[in-house]
């Protein structure tokens, strides 16, 4: 190979094909990878650039190519990590194939939309529209002129070969009015977001079809915008209103309106519900976390990528609408109507005991009662004809330190009152039906602060996770819900496993019945289960299967049990049942908990919180010896109405 030396700082393609003995056409060719060149010549070549540290010319690799290997992604707005995580999709699928992305923000301004696209197309080689302001009208003939193009967020209208991906905001915003009527709230505020928003007109689709099936529904509709500061200049409107609860644009919004909330004393949820769109990676570590619609962000630019590398390499792509289901994620953000609007819609009613008799909203029962868990994206919901009974969620967005675990919620009756709550302001690490344990060799399955004997309630990194490994619907009686959990402790090692049965059916025109069953096996060593009781905290022996109340917000549940009425009547008893009596804004509801076999020690909450279980260890360690078993769990009658002492108790006997 001759020898040659650069009289400048940087080699050239003649220097390389100098040095390598070849023609600069050559060099370009290995370069560019192709393969006609001999192997032996392209790896002199090769050689020869890394001696000379020889960098190719972009500029010079796109004239020759006819590409420049880029493409551009066009967002109304690069500050909203929803559009970010967009981004990081496109930029990391497109990556393998060589290709970078450039951004342009057209900073919510639809007149300067096409503008900017055309602009970014004369620099790249395709591109990706996301949620675009432009009219019908324009947008048809931006994405003739820029094609390839993809679009996300937006459909095509009469443009052939543009495919688009669209997320189903219409559904979005039915599951959380839904979820908002189900707590109770009929005077809801919508936020608004930007005019030409193509996604805000689906959410207004959506939430049309709630007020249509829903007359009693009044939504309060308030112009606001697509970020922070719109949230935040909204809260004098938003309280003048006065709605019980409030459904923002997205996420940004919600933030900018619970920053405004906290500033003029206003409670989230206690005193107003808010809830947003998208789930951003803020929403769950928000003050409260943020009830809201998840959307699969990085995965709308992974398929964007996809859908425009085909139109590239062939020149073209049929015209095709991929559709992204959403999902509800509940947080603390949403709760009960506010207790004294409750009161103020009631009127005055007979008693029984503590609890108003208020007659239970009409339930349109299907006209089969059979009941089945069918698949609901990374969850699987309980339906009964087209009512949804309960939902078991994986739990693998749950924090760490709240020890995170498969879990029901939301659980509802018949009639559609929520029965349970989840990451509640009281106690974030609640959530709503779960086997929560608080020491396990150690490793707390609880979640939050650990007692310690001496110091008190301490936060340790003793934080564990159960993870789902063998989820499956009974293909024979799809009423049944299996699944095997495993236990790993806070350093990630498996450390015991968990057989869980959860099944159902219907009783009768106002109640339905759940059975959890759950059998821990020591299969990778004794365990030795403890509580803080057993830690030296008196009458705080919980840890089991533990079932987290709705707050009603209609004051104290009443509490029933075998021994008679009150929360320390059941607290640490060993009655075969436990009853919770709770008055919520339509009607009373009532949750019997029967347990299995020989009852375990109650733990009972009412007070402070509702919420209750049998108690693994009550005043002592539990033992399970090295590939032992223990089985443990409940049964739940979930009843539209207030029952008695007597009839609770009868109604126990009758499904035990």
């Amino acid at each position: 190979m001759a020898s040659v030396s650069t009289r400048r700082g940087t080699a050239t393609i003649a220097d390389v094909a100098a040095a390598a003995g070849v023609s600069r056409a050559t060099v370009s060719r290995v370069m560019n990878g192709r393969s006609t060149v001999d192997p032996e010549i392209s790896e002199r070549v090769r050689q020869a650039a890394a001696d000379l540290s020889y960098r190719p010319s972009n500029v010079a690799r796109s004239l020759s190519l006819g590409r420049t290997n880029t493409v551009a992604l066009v967002v109304p707005d690069l500050g909203n990590p929803m559009f970010q995580q967009v981004l990081r999709g496109v930029t990391t699928a497109a990556a393998p194939a060589g290709y970078r992305v450039l951004v342009a923000d057209t900073a919510e301004d639809p007149t300067d939309e096409a503008a900017i696209a055309l602009e970014a197309r004369l620099r790249c080689d395709a591109l990706v529209l996301v949620s675009p302001r432009t009219a019908d009208t324009e947008l048809t003939a931006l994405v003739r002129e820029v094609a390839p193009v993809v679009l996300v967020n937006r459909e095509p209208v009469d443009a052939e070969g543009v495919p688009a991906l669209v997320v189903d905001y219409a559904r979005a915003a039915e599951q959380v009015l839904e979820h908002l009527v189900g707590l109770g709230h009929r005077r809801i505020a919508y936020l608004a977001g930007p005019p030409g928003s193509a996604s805000d007109a689906l959410r207004r689709t959506g939430l049309r079809a709630v007020l249509e099936r829903r007359p009693d529904i009044e939504l309060v509709d308030l112009p606001a915008g697509p970020d922070i500061a719109a949230g935040h200049a909204v809260v004098d409107e938003v309280l003048a209103a006065r709605p019980t609860a409030v459904l923002a644009f997205n996420d940004l919004v919600a933030f900018g309106l619970l920053a405004g909330l906290n500033e003029a004393g206003v409670a989230v949820p206690k005193d107003m519900s808010v809830a947003g769109f998208d789930d951003i990676d803020l929403a769950r570590y928000a003050t409260p976390s943020l009830t809201t619609v998840a959307v699969p962000q990085a995965e709308l630019g992974r398929q964007a990528w996809k859908e425009l590398a085909a139109s590239i390499a062939t020149g073209g792509h049929p015209s095709q609408v991929t559709r992204f289901e959403p999902r509800l994620e509940v947080r603390a953000s949403t709760g009960p109507v506010p207790r004294q609007v409750a009161t103020a819609r009631a009127t005055t009613r007979p008693r029984t005991a503590s609890v108003p008799v208020v007659p239970a909203a009409p339930v349109v029962l299907p006209a089969s009662r059979d009941v089945a868990w069918t698949t609901d994206g990374d969850a699987v919901v309980l339906r009964c004809g087209e009512l949804r009974l309960a939902r078991y969620q994986q739990g693998d967005r749950i924090p760490p330190v709240h020890a995170p675990r498969a879990h029901l919620h939301p659980v509802h009756t018949l009639a559609g009152v929520p029965l349970t709550d989840a990451g509640p302001v009281d106690h974030r690490h609640h959530y709503g039906v779960s086997m929560a344990v608080p020491d396990v060799n150690g490793t707390s399955y609880w979640g939050g602060r650990t007692f310690v004997a001496d110091v008190g309630p301490t936060l340790l990194p003793n934080h564990g996770r159960q993870v789902s490994h063998a989820l499956l619907v009974d293909p024979v009686a799809p009423h049944v819900l299996l699944d095997a959990v495993r236990w790993h402790d806070e350093q990630g090692v498996p450390q015991l496993e968990e057989e869980r049965r959860l099944d159902a059916r219907v009783l009768d025109d106002e109640s339905w019945v759940l059975d959890w069953r759950s059998v821990l096996r020591a299969d990778r060593g004794a365990l030795v289960i403890g509580s803080p009781a057993t830690n030296g905290r008196p009458g705080a022996g919980y840890g089991g299967l533990f079932w987290r109340l709705a707050d009603a917000g209609t004051g104290t549940a009443e509490v029933l049990s075998e021994g008679g009425t009150g929360e320390a009547v059941a607290h640490g008893s060993t009655s075969p049942w436990v009853a919770y009596v709770q008055q919520h804004p339509t009607h009373a509801t009532t949750t019997l908990l029967v347990q299995h076999g020989d009852p375990l020690p109650w733990f009972v909450r009412a007070a402070e919180y509702p919420g209750a279980g049998p108690s693994l260890a009550w005043d002592t360690p539990r033992s399970i010896p090295a590939g032992g078993t223990f089985e443990t769990g409940l049964r739940a009658v979930l009843v539209d109405r207030a029952l008695d002492l007597d009839e609770a108790a009868a109604l126990a006997e009758r499904v035990r």
